[in-house]
């Protein structure tokens, strides 16, 4: 059984789910719980590590590259 599940979305975020417990470089708690968080991967969020939609502006996280 898993106990995290985390699934990267093509040109979005990392979503993690499950019961996991996130903290900053100063072991302050940003997440807690067994609810969804979606992860910043772009870089453009106002509240990383936590994405807010952000990489809508030009962010190319695409899994599959052209060759």
């Amino acid at each position: 059984m898993t106990d995290v599940t985390i699934k990267i979305r093509n040109n979005g975020p990392l979503l993690v789910q499950g019961s996991c417990l996130i903290t900053d470089q100063d072991e302050n708690v940003l997440s807690d719980s067994d609810k969804l968080v979606a992860l910043c991967r772009c870089g453009l969020s106002g509240s990383k590590p936590m994405c807010d939609g952000s990489h809508t502006d030009g962010f190319d996280g695409a899994l599959n590259p052209p060759t």
